[in-house]
């Protein structure tokens, strides 16, 4: 059993996810340009699937909330352009992008088969086949004995089960759909090779995470506990994982090859960043988060000093609203001494023209 103090996990984990130092592609037409992306693409696809921003308009890129430059961002969209980066519904269904050579072992380890097959589902299957494309609007007027909640709902469900794919080079809204068979390849049922898949896929989120729990890899994926258990035992056996624990963080996991790394970890800086629900930190920490800000109406969490010690309140609306409280799991002192900090964190999203921060730690500001 490796033994670990929580400090040398939360500087390894802020290293790997590019925290403290983001990748910064200058320009993308830059000279630099080839080392400059050959970064980015690694860390795309450390944490892969990456996911749009939560609650950004549908057909967003993939974006590296604070670990890449604004020319990253537009790069991420470059490779959506190329088709290099893929479109699907991951980890319980979410919408995120792999790379096209990644595609095959992450959608047969995130696969949801539907239960049973609707009408609905073999009617958008046959037309897919017999079109060999349609846009959601074609659909509609094809399937015109159903409502147009139901179709969006089947499309839903057939792209979990990775039976069908939505074409998205762009932000336009009105995308093709078409068989994912025909567009890449008929996935395999076979239980080894999801199994398999699972447990690569598990491999990379715990060397992203550099410290993994159970718990980590059930909130971020959303697979069966059994599955996960069965990925863990596979790892461990194939020596790719030991097992190690923290006393603040309790037993969890460490790829093998990262452990001399992870003992011999700096000190961590002062820091604060405010990361949406679709960050893979968030993600990897989401039911614990449910939990401890259960009836609260949050927006987005804070990572502060590389631990979720806040958040920010408010209500979601399409056009400008307010912030309603900042709230912080500070002692009352460091909280009111780094406000600045974490109000300018907070203000990098939600400008002052279009959102009022209302409170701070519950006092007007």
């Amino acid at each position: 059993m490796l033994l670990l103090t929580k400090q040398q996990v939360i500087r390894e984990r802020m290293r790997m996810q590019r925290l403290l130092d983001p990748v910064s592609i200058h320009s993308i037409d830059s000279s630099d340009q080839l080392n400059e992306e050959q970064e980015f693409l690694e860390l795309f696809r450390l944490l892969q699937p990456v996911s749009p921003v939560h609650n950004t308009r549908p057909g967003e890129p993939p974006k590296l909330v604070h670990r890449a430059s604004f020319a990253g961002e537009a790069f991420a969209g470059k490779l959506r352009e190329k088709n290099a980066v893929v479109k699907g519904r991951f980890c319980g269904g979410r919408i995120g992008y792999v790379f096209q050579e990644d595609l095959a072992r992450y959608a047969t380890a995130f696969r949801k088969p539907p239960k049973r097959m609707a009408p609905i589902h073999e009617e958008v299957i046959r037309l897919l086949r017999h079109s060999g494309g349609l846009s959601k609007e074609q659909l509609k007027l094809e399937l015109n004995d159903y409502p147009a909640a139901e179709i969006s709902k089947a499309l839903q469900t057939l792209q979990e089960a990775f039976l069908v794919c939505e074409h998205q080079p762009d932000t336009d809204w009105d995308t093709g759909w078409f068989l994912f068979e025909t567009e890449w390849f008929e996935l395999s049922a076979d239980e080894i090779r999801t199994h398999q898949a699972i447990a690569e896929v598990i491999h990379t989120f715990v060397r992203a995470m550099a410290f993994a729990t159970a718990a980590n890899m059930r909130s971020w994926s959303q697979l069966p506990v059994k599955s996960i258990q069965r990925g863990i035992d596979d790892l461990l056996k194939a020596g790719k994982i030991i097992a190690a624990e923290t006393a603040d963080l309790g037993p969890g996991f460490v790829c093998a090859d990262d452990s001399e790394r992870l003992q011999a970890c700096e000190a961590l800086p002062s820091c604060a960043f405010m990361l949406d629900k679709s960050d893979f930190l968030v993600r990897a920490h989401a039911d614990e988060l449910s939990n401890r800000y259960k009836g609260y109406e949050v927006l987005q969490y804070l990572l502060i000093d590389g631990e979720f010690q806040g958040a920010v309140l408010g209500h979601w609306r399409i056009g400008p609203y307010d912030i309603d409280d900042i709230v912080l799991e500070l002692p009352s002192d460091q909280a009111e001494l780094r406000k600045n900090e974490i109000m300018a964190a907070v203000r990098m999203v939600y400008s002052p023209e279009r959102h009022s921060i209302l409170r701070y730690q519950g006092r007007d500001v």
